[in-house]
C-alpha cells in the first residue's frame, strides 16, 4: 500500500488535541519533582536586580510605609529651586531631553513633479492643496511623524511603502532636522520627585506620612564602568511628621536592612553635604554583611556603605511650601544586588548577557532535553505508555521471550504490540533500561534511581524520563506510522545506549556547547536490550 502523507496527516490532526491534552499524564513517570521540558509547564526565573526591588519593596511594606510614583520627566527648574547656586553642578550630571522641531514644508512646482515621478502619473491641485493641509497639520502637532506617511498615502491613493519613499526623496526638509533641547531633565537623583511629590500630599494626608519609591534615575557619568551605569535604581523613602530627627533615619535604615541579613550598623557623617539637607544631619550607613566576610573586594571585613540619609532643609522645603520636617533615606538597588548575589562588576549583573556572565542552572539545562520523537493520537500515547509498563513488569524475565503490552484500533487497523527478546540466557530488558536522565552540577546524567546515585536526584534536576519512557514513544511513533502505510509489522530496538539520540531524546545545541564550555559532560549510556514488535492486520 503507497503511503498517503496527506491522509497520514489529516488522521494525526484528528487526535492530537485530545493526544496533547493527555501528553503529560502519558508520557511521564510518576515523579512530582521531575520537569516536563517537552509539554510541561516549570516557573522562571527571576533577574537578580528585580528580584532585589521586590524584596525592597515588601521589606518597605512591612514597615507600614505607602509606595508611590515620583515625576521621572522634570523641568531644570526643580533642580535649581532645591540646590541653588550649585544647581549648576547638578545640572551638569543630567540628561536633556531633546526632540525634532516640526519643520516648514513647502510644496514647490520642482516637488509636485518629482511626486509625479515617483507615482506615474501627475499629481492633481486637490491632492496637492490636501498635501499642503497634511503638512501643515503636521506642523501644528494635530498629525504625528508615525501618521505621516499614512496621510500622504490617503491623500494620493498610493500604498505606504511609496509615500515614504516620497518622504525620503522629495523632501529634504524632514533628513536636514536636528534634535533641539528643551528644558526638560531625566531626573538624576529620587530627592528632585519627592519635593513635587510631598508638595501636593505633605498638608493633606495624616501624620506621620511614610511614602516610598523604588525607581529609576538617570546621571551623565563620565562613562560606564565596574562601579557606576547611566541609569541605576534608587530605593528612596521619606518620613514627613512635626518632630523627625537623624534618629527616625537610623531607625528606618536599621529594620529595612536587617530583612537581608546585615547585622550590626555605624553611622557617619556624610562629607558631600548636599545642599537640600540641614547641615550635620546627612548620614552614611555603613553595615555589616557575613557575606562580605574574607572576600576578594575591599569589604572583606564584612563592613559596606550601602545607604544615605538626611533631613530636608527647611529653605529647600520652603521653595514647594512644605511645612513639616522630612527625612530622606536612599539606597542604590544595584549595589545591594551585587552583595546580596556575589558581582563584583554592576555591568555583569545588570547586563550579562552582554558582559558574558551567562550561567545555566540545573534546572535551564533540563529544560533542553526533549523527547525527540512523540506519538500523535491517544491511542498512541497508551501504547507507549503500556510499553514502558510492560517492560517494566517482566524486565527480569528470562528469555526468549514474549509479552503482549497494547492492543486496540490505530487507523482502522488491529494492532497488536509485543515486547520481545529472541536470544537465549538473557532477560527481557538490559540492566540500563529503567535509567533516568538526571542533570546534577552542571552536566547531564543516565542513571538509576538506586542509593548510589540518591546524591544526583536529591540536590540535581530530574528530567523525568527514563530511557524506557523516551524510547517507548520513539515505538509507538513508528507503530502509528506504519500503520497509517499500510505495513503488516514494525520492530524497533536500541541495543546499548551511547548518547541522548539512542534513547529519543535531544538536546538544543546552544546548551551541549555551554556544557562543554563550562567543562561539564553528557553521560547518557548503558546496555538495554529491548525490542519492540507491531503486528499490523
Amino acid at each position: 500500500m503507497k503511503f498517503d502523507a496527506r491522509r497520514y496527516r489529516e488522521l494525526v490532526e484528528e487526535d492530537f488535541e485530545d493526544a496533547w491534552k493527555r501528553s503529560v499524564e502519558v508520557l511521564s513517570p510518576k515523579n512530582p519533582n521531575a520537569v516536563y521540558p517537552r509539554y510541561g509547564y516549570a516557573y522562571g526565573e527571576e533577574h537578580p536586580l528585580f528580584k532585589t526591588i521586590n524584596d525592597l519593596r515588601k521589606a518597605y511594606l512591612s514597615l507600614g510605609f505607602r509606595e508611590v510614583v515620583n515625576p521621572l520627566i522634570v523641568e531644570d527648574s526643580h533642580v535649581r529651586r532645591q540646590f541653588g547656586k550649585e544647581a549648576l553642578a547638578v545640572l551638569d550630571r543630567c540628561f536633556y531631553l531633546a526632540s525634532l522641531p516640526k519643520p516648514n514644508v513647502g510644496m514647490s512646482a520642482e516637488k509636485i513633479a518629482k511626486i509625479g515621478e515617483i507615482i506615474g502619473r501627475s499629481v492633481g491641485s486637490e491632492e496637492v492643496g490636501s498635501l499642503q493641509q497634511i503638512f501643515h497639520a503636521y506642523k501644528k502637532g494635530k498629525i504625528d511623524g508615525d501618521d505621516l506617511s499614512f496621510e500622504v498615502a490617503k491623500a494620493l491613493k498610493i500604498d505606504d511603502i511609496t509615500a515614504v519613499r516620497i518622504l525620503d526623496e522629495v523632501f529634504p526638509e524632514f533628513k536636514e532636522l536636528k534634535p533641539e533641547a528643551s528644558s526638560l531633565t531625566l531626573r538624576s537623583h529620587m530627592t528632585t520627585g519627592w519635593f513635587i511629590t510631598l508638595s501636593k500630599v505633605a498638608d493633606k494626608l495624616p501624620l506621620p506620612i511614610k511614602l516610598f519609591s523604588i525607581d529609576r534615575c538617570f546621571r551623565k557619568e563620565q562613562g560606564e564602568d565596574a562601579t557606576r551605569l547611566y541609569t541605576y535604581f534608587s530605593a528612596s523613602c521619606v518620613v514627613v511628621d512635626e518632630d523627625v530627627s537623624v534618629d527616625e533615619g537610623k531607625a528606618v535604615a536599621e529594620a529595612l536592612l536587617r530583612q537581608f541579613g546585615f547585622e550590626k550598623f555605624r553611622f557617619k557623617p556624610d562629607e558631600k553635604r548636599s545642599k537640600y539637607y540641614i547641615p550635620g544631619t546627612q548620614t552614611e550607613v555603613f553595615a555589616f554583611h557575613p557575606k562580605l566576610v574574607g572576600g576578594n573586594t575591599k569589604y572583606k571585613d564584612g563592613w559596606i556603605e550601602i545607604a544615605t540619609f538626611g533631613i530636608y532643609s527647611p529653605t529647600a522645603l520652603s521653595q514647594y511650601d512644605i511645612e513639616y520636617p522630612v527625612m530622606n533615606l536612599g539606597l542604590g538597588v544595584e549595589r545591594l544586588a551585587m552583595i546580596l548575589y556575589d558581582y563584583s562588576d554592576v555591568r555583569e549583573l545588570v547586563y550579562p548577557w552582554l558582559y558574558g556572565r551567562i550561567e545555566l542552572s540545573d534546572m535551564d539545562i533540563a529544560r533542553a532535553i526533549k523527547v525527540a520523537e512523540v506519538p500523535n493520537t491517544t491511542a498512541g500515547l497508551r501504547m507507549a505508555n503500556a510499553i514502558a509498563e510492560t517492560a517494566e513488569k517482566y524486565a527480569n524475565e528470562q528469555s526468549p521471550c514474549e509479552f503482549l503490552a497494547w492492543q486496540g484500533e490505530l487507523y482502522g487497523r488491529s494492532v497488536k504490540v509485543y515486547v520481545v527478546e529472541r536470544e537465549p540466557s538473557t532477560k527481557l530488558c538490559g540492566p540500563a533500561y529503567a535509567n533516568e536522565v538526571v542533570v546534577y552540577q552542571g552536566s547531564v546524567y543516565g542513571v538509576p534511581r538506586t542509593e548510589k546515585w540518591s546524591e544526583y536526584f536529591e540536590k540535581g534536576i530530574s528530567t523525568g524520563m527514563r530511557y524506557i519512557d523516551s524510547f517507548a514513544c520513539l515505538a509507538a511513533r513508528q507503530i502509528e506510522e506504519g500503520a497509517a502505510r499500510g505495513n503488516a509489522e514494525v520492530e524497533t530496538r536500541v541495543r546499548v545506549v551511547e548518547g541522548l539520540s539512542d534513547v529519543n531524546l535531544s538536546m538544543q545545541d546552544n546548551v551541549r556547547r555551554y556544557i562543554a564550555s563550562k567543562g561539564g559532560k553528557i553521560d547518557v549510556r548503558g546496555p538495554m536490550f529491548i525490542t519492540v514488535r507491531a503486528e499490523i492486520d
